[in-house]
């Protein structure tokens, strides 16, 4: 199981199956995306934004949103499903399959969701983790379209929700509330499916003690992990202040240190808007400060610390972070200290 930074979507196998069997290839939903093939076998797996644009892509295809929404919600084959997906297919009823929905949406943002039970309604609210901006229109008709099919296909029943509203128009409006059963507002402030609280206390036909016990292990371990892992960010500047004293760290350099190509880590970097430059600067810039507060190391060994061949080259970028030498920056600093600690 892969987890997935905040930047980065791995769109499953089974996505592209379903595509498939109603007819579009691949390389038509890529073209219309603009979009290079190969990035979908990249591990790191697409931007956001790229996710988006497939998205959309499809829906332009379709041409129909209506249309798309109900027929990828219903044309997914359960044989196709992520772990993620199966351990809520095979749970033991419609509100545990919701809940490991809530919690395992966190191992492939953008899409997150929030669930709350109050009086006779479950609401589930879509929201979007990461992401500059909301998704598409047919991303969110098939996000809470999915989790309705979830119970009817769990349960065996034709369940209805109770309510269904959209920020975004939604085409045939009529033709979605007969999908969904129950009434649907268009232009409303948050995109958010309303369930009949009673229907959460199904059983599923489908419950599987046996896989859910190999599943969730591993589904929690790996949704511990990446809540524990560094951003590519923090890896980055941790890479570059190791490597700064007499050496010249560069992007090569510190993406096979992160085992990614240099057009991941630019692309990653861009998405959390910086650049390798930038955080090379920070880092020097941090750590100049640090050893300048060593009043054991001279001014010389600092600039070899932080990288640069030359004092002049040090003294140059330093009046450019602090509007001072460090020598005058270090006085300042000592005298700070010292009147602190009487």
């Amino acid at each position: 199981m892969t987890s997935h930074t905040s930047d980065s979507v791995k769109i499953p196998q089974g996505f592209w199956s379903g595509l498939r069997e109603l007819g579009f290839s691949v390389q038509e939903i890529m073209s219309q995306a603009q979009l290079p093939l190969h990035i979908i076998e990249d591990a790191e797996g697409v931007t956001n934004e790229q996710y988006f644009a497939i998205w959309q892509a499809y829906s332009d295809l379709v041409g129909d949103i209506t249309l798309a929404i109900i027929k990828l919600s219903t044309a997914f084959d359960t044989a196709h499903y992520p772990p993620s997906m199966l351990a809520t297919y095979h749970a033991r009823d419609y509100r545990d399959a919701l809940n490991r929905m809530v919690q395992y949406k966190r191992l492939c943002p953008p899409e997150h969701l929030l669930m709350t039970e109050e009086g006779d309604r479950c609401l589930i609210e879509l929201n979007w983790q990461y992401a500059k901006q909301s998704g598409p229109a047919l991303l969110v008709g098939i996000t809470l379209a999915t989790l309705l099919e979830l119970g009817r296909r769990g349960t065996g029943k034709p369940l209805n929700a109770k309510h269904v509203e959209f920020t975004y128009p939604m085409g045939d409006t009529k033709l979605l509330e007969a999908y969904f059963g129950c009434p649907i507002l268009v232009g409303a402030e948050c995109n958010r499916l309303t369930l009949h609280r009673s229907d959460l206390d199904h059983s599923f036909l489908s419950y599987n003690e046996e896989l859910l016990e190999i599943l969730t292990p591993v589904l929690e371990r790996t949704l511990e992990e990446q809540q524990n892992s560094p951003s590519i960010i923090q890896s980055v500047k941790w890479i570059l202040s190791r490597s700064l004293a007499g050496g010249h760290p560069d992007m090569k350099s510190v993406a096979r240190n992160l085992m990614v190509s240099e057009r991941t880590l630019q692309r990653r970097l861009t998405d959390e808007g910086t650049s390798f430059k930038q955080l090379l600067t920070v880092v020097k810039h941090e750590r100049a400060l640090e050893y300048l507060a060593d009043p054991k190391l001279e001014i010389k060994e600092v600039a070899f610390l932080t990288g640069y061949e030359d004092q002049n080259s040090f003294y140059r970028a330093f009046r450019l972070w602090e509007g001072s030498t460090p020598s005058a920056w270090r006085v300042k600093h000592m005298s700070s200290a010292h009147s602190l600690a009487r």
